[in-house]
């Protein structure tokens, strides 16, 4: 015994320095495995609305809106982490949780609102996917932007629907990554304005419809609402909740809120004053990589924007078709035909917008569709502070004090926003 007593205090170091490398890459492996609803989430709110919006901050308010950016990013989090949270406590969807809590017709509201949103957000899709591509290519947006509405329709309909929807998204929101954060490096801006425009805030002159238009892009309930489907096709599990948080809530949705302050940063720096009141156009922003890459470089910026409309179609079109088919209490299933036929819904909303408007400014046409997007905001938000507060419910997942506080916040926000848009319009 005591001649094997050394043989095991011998051969334990060993066995522990080679399973901690392994414990921790599998731990890696688990939680890059988690990644995915909220990066869904995220690509659709880094669509072409937001970035175009983030190019007429940044060209005509200088650095002076980052603080939107900022505080929309937070209340984003917060609001999709309750629908996370409410969706792996259910035992259905959170429009059959809102049915069996609140009444079968608040439920049905909810999933019509959230796909009265989507037809909103689908025309800036539609807009910027055109027009993404005929910056590289030329030709009519229109018929580019139809081009677009069929391959997305194609990648849709495709089989294991959920799984190529996530890594497709996964990829472009990558590449869309490296492309605007190498584009705020180039043009060098101000570093300390942005700081100081991140946690100051200013609400410009003459800002309309603009400002209405960042905060429905970057605090979009509706997308964090659809975070609770993403969670459950995916196949989350309670126990996973913490894990989840980490790798996929968090970057998920800062990402896209980082990568819009470097957009506004970069218009700053670039196109100061460029177009006057109606701010500088997509294709004057294209041109920031330039200098230093040519026609390669306006290339890179389009692709990117081309990217950022195809990942938003895609998470629009799908989250619209789901939650009008669960509404109307038909399931929310994507590979349901009726869900099938909401998304095409969807599609054929933006494209046929896109076609009727074919004379009217892309740009402005973008911002008007984005800025409408905040008018059914406050009823998701107060579905889901009531859910997320309900103890029977939520068990301990539910909402802390602190959780309430920035949801309250949050309110007001979309309230202040509407009030915007009302006084804007009107």
């Amino acid at each position: 015994m005591s001649d094997a007593a050394p043989a095991r205090l011998n051969n334990g170091p060993t066995d522990t320095s080679g399973s901690a490398p392994a414990g921790r890459g599998r731990r890696a492996l688990r939680m890059l495995a988690l990644m995915g609803p909220a990066f869904i989430v995220g690509a659709w709110q880094f669509g072409p609305g937001n970035l175009t919006s983030a190019v007429q901050a940044g060209s005509r308010f200088g650095y002076s809106l980052i603080w939107v950016i900022a505080v929309s990013t937070l209340l984003m989090l917060i609001y999709t982490d309750m629908s996370i949270r409410i969706a792996l406590v259910s035992k259905g969807s959170i429009v059959q949780t809102i049915k069996q809590h609140l009444g079968r017709w608040v439920g049905g509201l909810a999933g019509f609102g959230v796909f009265a949103i989507t037809l909103m957000f689908s025309v800036g899709n539609a807009v910027g996917s055109g027009l993404g591509l005929s910056l590289v290519f030329g030709g009519s947006p229109m018929w580019w932007t139809l081009a677009c509405t069929a391959v997305v329709v194609g990648i849709l309909f495709a089989r294991r629907l959920y799984t190529i929807i996530e890594k497709l998204v996964l990829v472009i929101v990558a590449i869309m990554a490296a492309s605007f954060v190498a584009t705020a490096i180039v043009t060098r801006p101000d570093w300390g304005a942005a700081a100081v425009g991140s946690v100051v805030p200013i609400v410009p002159a003459g800002v309309g419809l603009l400002i209405v238009a960042l905060v429905g892009t970057n605090f979009s309930v509706n997308a964090a609402f659809y975070a609770g489907y993403a969670s459950r096709e995916r196949g989350l599990r309670r126990e996973q909740y913490r894990e989840t948080t980490l790798a996929d809530t968090i970057p998920g949705i800062v990402a896209p809120g980082v990568m819009t302050a470097l957009v506004i940063m970069a218009a700053a720096a670039v196109l100061p004053g460029v177009g006057g009141e109606d701010g500088a156009t997509l294709k004057q922003f294209s041109t920031v990589l330039t200098p230093i890459a040519g026609e390669v470089g306006r290339t890179i910026f389009s692709l990117g924007f081309t990217g950022a409309a195809l990942s938003a179609m895609i998470a629009n079109a799908t989250a619209g078709g789901t939650l009008l088919s669960d509404g109307l209490g038909f399931g929310n299933k994507l590979a349901s035909w009726r869900v099938r036929a909401g998304i095409l819904g969807v599609l054929g909303f933006g494209a046929l917008v896109t076609v009727l408007a074919r004379g009217a400014s892309p740009v402005q046409l973008i911002i008007a569709a984005q800025a409408l997007t905040v008018v059914v905001a406050p009823v998701l938000a107060v579905l889901l502070v009531v859910l997320a507060n309900r103890r029977g419910l939520m068990g301990d997942l539910r909402n802390r004090w602190w959780h309430n506080v920035l949801a309250a916040i949050g309110l007001l926000a979309i309230g202040a926003v509407c009030y915007q848009l009302a006084v804007t319009s009107f």
